[in-house]
Formats: C-alpha cells, sequence, structure tokens
C-alpha cells in the first residue's frame, strides 16, 4: 500500500461488501458496487485517485471492460483528459489491436481501437481489482504495441495471496491501489 491516508483507507473498506461462496464456492468476491453506489463514499474513492494523479499528470486514462470505465471515465473526467476503454473481443466498432491472457479456466481476449493512444503518451490503466494480474498486463501490453506508456496500473482492490500486483510490479509496472483483502 502506498501512500493514502490509514482513514481512506477504513472508510473505501468499510464499504466494499464480500459476498461469500461467488462465483465458487470457497471464493470470498469483493464487491465494489457499494462503494459506487453512495454518493459521498464514491466522491471519496474518486478523490483519491484524482488527488494520485493531479501531480503525475498522464496524458489519458484507460479503463478494463468494465468496472474499470466506471471509474477510469470520471477520474479522466476530473483529471481534464480523455478516456480510453479496453474492452472484451469483439466489442469495438473500429480496427482493434488485441492481446490474450489466461484465465484460471481458460483464456481472454480484450481489444483496443488502433487510434486510441499516440506514441509517446503517459497512460494512467485503471481497475477495480487486481487478483491474477492478466487483465491489467493484457491492458498495459495492448498500450504498449501502440506505442504508450503506462505510468501505473491502479485499482480499488488488490488480493495480494493471488500474486497479480506482485507479478505486474516484478514486470516494472507501478502499481497503486487502495486496499487490499487477504484470501480470495
Amino acid at each position: 500500500m502506498q501512500d493514502l491516508p490509514f482513514s481512506v483507507r477504513d472508510y473505501l473498506r468499510s464499504h466494499i461488501r464480500t459476498v461469500p461462496d461467488w462465483p465458487a464456492p470457497g471464493v470470498q468476491f469483493r464487491d465494489i458496487t457499494p462503494l459506487l453506489q453512495n454518493p459521498k463514499v464514491f466522491r471519496v474513492l474518486i478523490d483519491a485517485f484524482v488527488h494520485r494523479y493531479m501531480d503525475r499528470r498522464p496524458d489519458v486514462v484507460a479503463g478494463l471492460d468494465a468496472r474499470g470505465f466506471i471509474l477510469g471515465s470520471v477520474v479522466a473526467y476530473e483529471l481534464g483528459l480523455g478516456f480510453v476503454p479496453i474492452r472484451k473481443k469483439g466489442k469495438l466498432p473500429f480496427t482493434t489491436v488485441e492481446e490474450t491472457y489466461e484465465l484460471e479456466y481458460g483464456s481472454a481476449t480484450v481489444e483496443l481501437h488502433t487510434d486510441a493512444v499516440k506514441p509517446g503518451q503517459r497512460v494512467l490503466l485503471i481497475d477495480d481489482l487486481i487478483a491474477t494480474g492478466g487483465t491489467m498486463m493484457a491492458g498495459k501490453k495492448l498500450l504498449e504495441k501502440l506505442g504508450g506508456t503506462v505510468i501505473e496500473g491502479a485499482a480499488i482492490v488488490e488480493l495480494p495471496e493471488l500474486g497479480g500486483g506482485q507479478k505486474l510490479r516484478e514486470t516494472g509496472l507501478d502499481v497503486f491501489t487502495l486496499v487490499d483483502f487477504e484470501g480470495h
């Protein structure tokens, strides 16, 4: 965890719902929708990200399908930046680049429009949660294929036990999360 006041972490953590045994037995699903439903909590959440990136000044914000769209678009708006959606395969209408990554049972592919970022642009990549890190790594690779530089991968929640945040850091990606939860 980085330099974020404990009170903000604690406040946000208290508004994340844990749903046991979903989507499979033994999984403790960390549901962020209560953070979004309460306007005061949503403001604290967005402000935590906005304040972090006011001085780091990315050129654009990229969000991962689908909850990364919610966070990323609002953070981009608040910073006065453009927003780039990274979508699941087959959802973007223009020419795309794609990246396939492994899931626990199979694989998935994400896509990005070929004109989404320009070479040299500094990109903030955002999602709701980092578990195994596969989705964020695929997003990073897509942005780099177009010449973008991912300055940081950001998420609300990290599940350190699953090792995704550590894997991302080992590739040289700076990772920022607001809350972590042991277990998965």
